[in-house]
């Protein structure tokens, strides 16, 4: 946040939870803001993060559903450094949209518990992880029937969602499995379990 005081921009600001109010390290004003939750939509290529975000979008009313891979390829994106850039834009971007009233659903492949590392997340009252997963043959059938422009079929990158689709699974965080679900039904559960996450 760029202070309106001082004009400098500082990410290493003093949250005090009571009002809430960031605090400008530089000049001391005290600047409010909306405190939200953040709720994420996470799980391995192929499980149907997309389709569930672009049908959920125009059904949540009290939440902005937001795709992550709009700033793929715009946003470095560096996996030796956990993404941290392109986390780090998406929080701002959360914590931006906001200040509006509307809590933020943000789908993309985040691991649980990444995004409570950065300095952003300091903003928001929780963030809240929903996985979708999916059993792995499944997941293997879906990633070979995409498009050959997707690049999703080569067996390096099958390994690595598998993988991924793995350590999700055993975190404990809450999941829905897409396997035996339609779009529709996972739509609804994902819509109920934000809803019952909201302020």
């Amino acid at each position: 946040m760029v202070c309106p005081a001082c004009g400098q921009y500082e990410e290493a600001r003093e949250i005090e939870p009571t009002g809430p109010v960031a605090i400008c390290p530089r000049c001391g004003h005290r600047q409010p803001f909306r405190r939200l939750p953040l709720f994420v939509l996470t799980g391995p290529s192929a499980v149907g993060k997309t389709t569930v975000c672009l049908e959920l979008a125009p059904r949540m009313e009290r939440a902005v559903v937001l795709e992550m891979d709009i700033l793929w390829g715009r946003v470095t994106a560096d996996p030796a450094d956990d993404y941290r850039v392109y986390k780090s834009t998406w929080l701002r971007v959360a914590l931006n949209v906001g200040q509006a009233g509307r809590p933020v659903v943000l789908c993309g492949t985040v691991a649980p518990g990444s995004l409570e590392r950065l300095t952003e997340a300091r903003y928001f009252a929780a963030i809240h992880y929903l996985v979708l997963a999916c059993r792995d043959d499944e997941l293997v059938r879906r990633l070979r029937a995409r498009p050959a422009w997707r690049a999703s079929s080569g067996d390096e990158l099958v390994q690595r969602m598998l993988g991924f689709n793995a350590y999700l699974r055993a975190t404990g965080v809450d999941a829905i499995d897409t396997a035996e679900l339609s779009v529709e039904a996972t739509i609804e559960r994902v819509a109920a379990w934000i809803e019952a996450r909201l302020p």
